[in-house]
């Protein structure tokens, strides 16, 4: 049986998809699957998968019936998946070749969560910070992130799972989203529930996931007004999931509490490049906007004492 299961969320990637399969194919340590997600995306993305899995059987590939979007599209993976542990790579972004080796060396049977750090890639691969080695119990973990703030890294990707407690995740999830499809911060809503149920968390110094910034068509990047219309709802109902999460660490709610606000002060920011001349509309934005950064502010003080 594979060690790591890779799941590639798949829509319209058709010019990245090849690098991020070959990071995966070509990965020093084999025993993996990789697990690729069609989305019913419009371009040749699946047609190049299914080049690759041709020749390679550790590639296979799940088709939704319909666009599922990219939180529900990463659940349907791992429902399929077969490993232990679980790894998501968006498929405009590719892996150190090194990188799951790097994870196996490093995880043990206790391991719930493995975290590493990763490089932007624009014209030159620059490294990004976040995690020092170590080994932490959940409130030891809480309260490293709350030390970190306001920098934190709640994305899918960079991360190893244990695949039974995010299986028990995805029907958690799934049991509220109602159909809901969501594509902007949906990576807090599986981030934020996973920390409920982690024991023992590893992380690791070495930059292993590339995070390429030149794919426009990303969500975090798009400058298209009619999906920032889409995102601003999306961010709505992340904010709605986060808050429905009940747990009673103290460190925990306060970690829930900063990313509450500051998804609200990004759906504030989107609102307001969306507003043209509504004048009345934006000066309550910019008033908006002061009230969630004072709050957020005046909590990142009282963290000082950590």
């Amino acid at each position: 049986m594979s060690q790591i299961s890779i799941i590639l969320p798949t829509y319209n990637v058709e010019k990245y998809i090849a690098s991020a399969l070959e990071s995966c194919i070509n990965q020093t340590f084999k025993d993996i699957e990789i697990i690729v997600v069609d989305d019913c995306g419009s371009d040749k993305s699946v047609n190049i998968a299914k080049e690759y899995a041709s020749k390679d059987d550790r590639i296979k590939i799940i088709h939704n019936e319909e666009n599922l979007k990219l939180l529900r599209a990463r659940c349907e993976g791992v429902k399929v998946a077969t490993s232990p542990y679980i790894m998501f790579l968006d498929p405009d972004d590719y892996l150190e070749l090194n990188a799951c080796e790097e994870c196996v060396n490093s995880l043990t049977k206790d391991t719930d969560l493995l975290c590493f750090n990763y490089f932007t890639l624009k014209q030159s691969k620059i490294q990004k910070k976040f995690f020092n080695k170590n080994h932490f119990q959940q409130k030891d973990y809480f309260v490293f992130l709350l030390k970190q703030l306001p920098d934190y890294q709640w994305s899918a990707w960079g991360k190893i799972y244990n695949r039974k407690i995010l299986l028990t995740i995805v029907h958690q999830i799934e049991s509220k989203l109602n159909n809901i499809k969501l594509t902007m911060a949906e990576d807090a809503v599986l981030y934020m529930h996973y920390l409920v149920f982690i024991n023992q968390v590893t992380t690791l110094s070495k930059c292993l996931y590339v995070y390429n910034c030149d794919n426009m068509n990303s969500s975090t990047k798009t400058i298209d007004f009619t999906k920032h219309k889409s995102y601003i709802q999306d961010l709505s109902k992340v904010i709605i999931l986060i808050q429905s999460i009940q747990n009673t660490s103290k460190y925990y709610q306060q970690l829930q509490y900063f990313a509450i606000n500051q998804l609200k002060l990004d759906k504030v920011l989107l609102l307001y490049r969306l507003s043209k001349s509504k004048v009345l509309f934006k000066l309550y934005l910019k008033i908006k906007r002061k009230i969630l950064l004072f709050k957020i502010n005046n909590f990142l003080k009282t963290l000082e004492k950590l």
